[in-house]
Protein backbone atom coordinates (compact mmCIF):
# COMPACT_ATOMS: atom_id res chain seq x y z
CA UNK A 1 0.00 0.00 0.00
CA UNK A 2 1.10 3.67 -1.06
CA UNK A 3 1.22 6.47 1.51
CA UNK A 4 -0.21 9.59 0.23
CA UNK A 5 3.14 11.30 -0.92
CA UNK A 6 4.12 7.91 -3.06
CA UNK A 7 0.60 8.68 -4.49
CA UNK A 8 1.03 11.72 -5.60
CA UNK A 9 4.47 10.98 -7.08
CA UNK A 10 2.95 8.39 -8.80
CA UNK A 11 -0.24 10.20 -10.67
CA UNK A 12 2.33 13.17 -11.29
CA UNK A 13 4.64 10.85 -13.09
CA UNK A 14 1.90 8.86 -15.02
CA UNK A 15 0.38 12.32 -16.67
CA UNK A 16 4.16 13.52 -17.36
CA UNK A 17 5.05 9.54 -19.11
CA UNK A 18 1.56 11.10 -21.51
CA UNK A 19 3.64 13.61 -23.18
CA UNK A 20 7.19 11.47 -23.05
CA UNK A 21 7.86 7.68 -22.51
CA UNK A 22 10.59 8.55 -19.34
CA UNK A 23 10.13 11.02 -17.63
CA UNK A 24 13.03 13.09 -16.01
CA UNK A 25 13.55 13.72 -11.82
CA UNK A 26 13.86 17.63 -12.88
CA UNK A 27 9.96 17.80 -14.71
CA UNK A 28 8.94 15.84 -11.52
CA UNK A 29 10.53 18.19 -9.05
CA UNK A 30 8.86 21.14 -11.20
CA UNK A 31 5.46 19.16 -10.26
CA UNK A 32 5.98 19.13 -6.89
CA UNK A 33 7.44 22.31 -6.04
CA UNK A 34 10.48 20.54 -4.42
CA UNK A 35 14.53 19.71 -4.54
CA UNK A 36 15.63 16.94 -7.61
CA UNK A 37 17.78 15.43 -4.80
CA UNK A 38 13.83 14.83 -2.82
CA UNK A 39 12.49 13.54 -5.60
CA UNK A 40 15.60 10.74 -6.39
CA UNK A 41 15.20 9.89 -2.32
CA UNK A 42 11.55 8.92 -3.32
CA UNK A 43 12.03 8.07 -6.65
CA UNK A 44 14.60 4.85 -5.54
CA UNK A 45 11.75 3.88 -2.60
CA UNK A 46 9.20 3.79 -5.42
CA UNK A 47 11.47 1.36 -7.29
CA UNK A 48 11.81 -0.75 -4.19
CA UNK A 49 8.50 -1.60 -4.12
CA UNK A 50 8.27 -2.07 -8.17
CA UNK A 51 6.62 0.64 -9.07
CA UNK A 52 8.97 2.46 -11.55
CA UNK A 53 12.32 1.60 -13.33
CA UNK A 54 14.87 4.45 -12.71
CA UNK A 55 17.98 4.58 -14.41
CA UNK A 56 19.64 7.98 -13.57
CA UNK A 57 20.27 10.29 -16.06
CA UNK A 58 17.63 8.15 -18.32
CA UNK A 59 14.74 9.25 -16.26
CA UNK A 60 11.58 6.95 -14.64
CA UNK A 61 9.16 4.66 -16.28
CA UNK A 62 6.01 3.37 -14.85
CA UNK A 63 6.40 -0.51 -13.76
CA UNK A 64 3.26 -2.05 -14.61
CA UNK A 65 2.22 -2.48 -11.33
CA UNK A 66 2.65 1.18 -10.84
CA UNK A 67 1.06 2.30 -14.41
CA UNK A 68 -2.16 0.17 -12.79
CA UNK A 69 -1.74 1.69 -9.43
CA UNK A 70 -1.39 5.72 -10.90
CA UNK A 71 -4.62 4.89 -12.70
CA UNK A 72 -6.58 3.98 -10.18
CA UNK A 73 -5.97 7.19 -8.50
CA UNK A 74 -6.69 9.33 -11.55
CA UNK A 75 -9.92 7.21 -11.60
CA UNK A 76 -11.07 7.96 -7.58
CA UNK A 77 -9.67 11.84 -8.45
CA UNK A 78 -11.87 11.98 -11.81
CA UNK A 79 -15.05 10.27 -10.28
CA UNK A 80 -14.71 12.52 -7.27
CA UNK A 81 -14.67 15.44 -8.98
CA UNK A 82 -17.67 14.30 -11.09
CA UNK A 83 -19.54 13.86 -7.60
CA UNK A 84 -18.52 17.15 -6.35
CA UNK A 85 -20.01 18.88 -9.31
CA UNK A 86 -23.25 17.02 -10.01
CA UNK A 87 -24.19 16.57 -6.89
CA UNK A 88 -22.66 19.05 -4.79
CA UNK A 89 -22.98 21.66 -6.78
CA UNK A 90 -19.49 22.86 -6.56
CA UNK A 91 -17.87 24.34 -9.79
CA UNK A 92 -15.36 23.03 -12.45
CA UNK A 93 -12.81 25.70 -11.07
CA UNK A 94 -13.26 24.70 -7.31
CA UNK A 95 -12.83 20.63 -7.52
CA UNK A 96 -9.64 19.84 -8.04
CA UNK A 97 -7.83 20.78 -4.82
CA UNK A 98 -10.67 18.76 -2.89
CA UNK A 99 -10.78 15.73 -5.44
CA UNK A 100 -6.75 15.61 -4.57
CA UNK A 101 -7.61 15.15 -0.94
CA UNK A 102 -10.34 12.28 -1.94
CA UNK A 103 -8.55 10.27 -4.46
CA UNK A 104 -6.33 8.66 -1.24
CA UNK A 105 -9.36 7.15 0.07
CA UNK A 106 -8.56 3.54 0.31
CA UNK A 107 -12.48 1.34 0.55
CA UNK A 108 -12.78 0.03 -3.26
CA UNK A 109 -16.47 -0.67 -2.40
CA UNK A 110 -16.69 3.33 -1.74
CA UNK A 111 -15.57 3.83 -5.10
CA UNK A 112 -17.01 1.04 -6.95
CA UNK A 113 -20.52 2.46 -5.21
CA UNK A 114 -19.83 6.07 -6.20
CA UNK A 115 -18.74 4.89 -9.52
CA UNK A 116 -22.50 3.44 -9.49
CA UNK A 117 -24.21 6.43 -7.83
CA UNK A 118 -23.13 8.95 -10.48
CA UNK A 119 -24.37 6.56 -13.15
CA UNK A 120 -20.45 5.04 -14.27
CA UNK A 121 -19.36 8.39 -16.29
CA UNK A 122 -17.32 8.22 -18.99
CA UNK A 123 -15.79 11.59 -18.31
CA UNK A 124 -15.01 14.41 -15.49
CA UNK A 125 -16.34 17.97 -15.65
CA UNK A 126 -13.11 18.78 -17.47
CA UNK A 127 -13.44 15.97 -20.31
CA UNK A 128 -11.26 14.22 -19.08
CA UNK A 129 -12.14 10.54 -19.44
CA UNK A 130 -12.58 8.06 -16.71
CA UNK A 131 -11.36 4.96 -16.63
CA UNK A 132 -13.20 1.99 -15.24
CA UNK A 133 -12.56 -0.30 -12.35
CA UNK A 134 -10.52 -2.61 -15.16
CA UNK A 135 -8.24 0.74 -15.87
CA UNK A 136 -9.60 0.66 -19.21
CA UNK A 137 -10.45 4.22 -20.76
CA UNK A 138 -13.11 5.08 -23.50
CA UNK A 139 -11.14 6.44 -26.35
CA UNK A 140 -11.80 9.92 -27.15
CA UNK A 141 -11.63 12.22 -30.42
CA UNK A 142 -10.95 15.75 -30.09
CA UNK A 143 -9.37 18.70 -32.03
CA UNK A 144 -7.56 21.70 -30.27
CA UNK A 145 -9.34 24.90 -31.14
CA UNK A 146 -6.23 26.47 -32.30
CA UNK A 147 -6.34 23.67 -35.33
CA UNK A 148 -9.82 24.37 -36.68
CA UNK A 149 -9.97 26.55 -40.24
CA UNK A 150 -12.95 29.28 -40.43
CA UNK A 151 -16.06 27.87 -41.13
CA UNK A 152 -15.32 24.23 -39.01
CA UNK A 153 -17.47 23.79 -36.11
CA UNK A 154 -17.98 21.19 -33.50
CA UNK A 155 -18.75 20.54 -29.63
CA UNK A 156 -16.16 21.93 -26.53
CA UNK A 157 -15.70 18.53 -25.33
CA UNK A 158 -12.87 19.37 -22.77
CA UNK A 159 -9.67 21.33 -21.43
CA UNK A 160 -6.19 21.18 -21.65
CA UNK A 161 -5.69 23.44 -18.69
CA UNK A 162 -7.04 22.95 -15.47
CA UNK A 163 -5.93 25.59 -13.04
CA UNK A 164 -8.63 27.52 -11.76
CA UNK A 165 -7.67 31.13 -13.47
CA UNK A 166 -8.01 29.36 -17.03
CA UNK A 167 -11.40 27.86 -15.67
CA UNK A 168 -13.19 30.95 -14.27
CA UNK A 169 -12.19 32.79 -17.35
CA UNK A 170 -14.04 30.37 -19.50
CA UNK A 171 -17.13 30.22 -17.81
CA UNK A 172 -16.92 33.99 -17.74
CA UNK A 173 -16.62 33.74 -21.63
CA UNK A 174 -19.72 30.86 -21.75
CA UNK A 175 -17.09 28.14 -23.13
CA UNK A 176 -17.63 25.17 -20.89
CA UNK A 177 -18.63 22.03 -21.62
CA UNK A 178 -21.14 20.78 -24.02
CA UNK A 179 -21.74 24.28 -26.13
CA UNK A 180 -22.04 24.52 -30.06
CA UNK A 181 -18.86 27.02 -31.15
CA UNK A 182 -17.88 27.82 -35.36
CA UNK A 183 -14.97 29.07 -36.39
CA UNK A 184 -15.67 32.81 -38.06
CA UNK A 185 -12.09 34.04 -38.59
CA UNK A 186 -8.10 33.24 -37.13
CA UNK A 187 -6.14 36.45 -37.11
CA UNK A 188 -3.11 36.40 -38.71
CA UNK A 189 -0.78 38.36 -36.80
CA UNK A 190 -1.54 36.68 -33.17
CA UNK A 191 -3.25 33.80 -33.78
CA UNK A 192 -6.56 34.96 -32.01
CA UNK A 193 -10.11 33.37 -32.88
CA UNK A 194 -13.31 35.06 -33.46
CA UNK A 195 -15.85 32.66 -32.76
CA UNK A 196 -19.93 32.29 -32.50
CA UNK A 197 -21.23 30.80 -29.67
CA UNK A 198 -25.07 30.86 -29.20
CA UNK A 199 -25.63 33.49 -31.32
CA UNK A 200 -22.89 35.54 -29.57
CA UNK A 201 -19.75 36.69 -31.26
CA UNK A 202 -15.99 36.52 -29.02
CA UNK A 203 -12.76 36.94 -29.72
CA UNK A 204 -10.32 34.65 -27.90
CA UNK A 205 -6.15 34.45 -27.93
CA UNK A 206 -4.25 31.73 -29.70
CA UNK A 207 -3.31 30.75 -25.74
CA UNK A 208 -6.77 30.25 -24.51
CA UNK A 209 -7.93 28.41 -28.17
CA UNK A 210 -5.08 25.57 -27.79
CA UNK A 211 -6.72 24.52 -24.47
CA UNK A 212 -10.15 24.18 -25.57
CA UNK A 213 -10.55 20.61 -26.79
CA UNK A 214 -13.46 20.06 -29.53
CA UNK A 215 -15.48 17.48 -30.94
CA UNK A 216 -15.53 18.57 -34.63
CA UNK A 217 -18.59 18.86 -36.78
CA UNK A 218 -16.22 20.11 -40.04
CA UNK A 219 -17.39 22.88 -42.09
CA UNK A 220 -20.80 23.73 -42.34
Amino acid sequence: MQSFTEENYLKIIYHLSEKSNSVQTNAIAEQIQTKPASVTDMIKKLADKGLVDYIKYQGVTLTEKGKNAAIDIVRKHRLWEVFLVDKLNFKWDEVHDVAEELEHIKSIALIERLDEFLGFPKSDPHGDPIPDKNGKFVQTHFTKLIELKIGDSGTITGVSQHSSAFLKHLEKLGLTLGKQIEVNDVTDFDGSVEISVEKKTINISREVAKHILISSNGKN
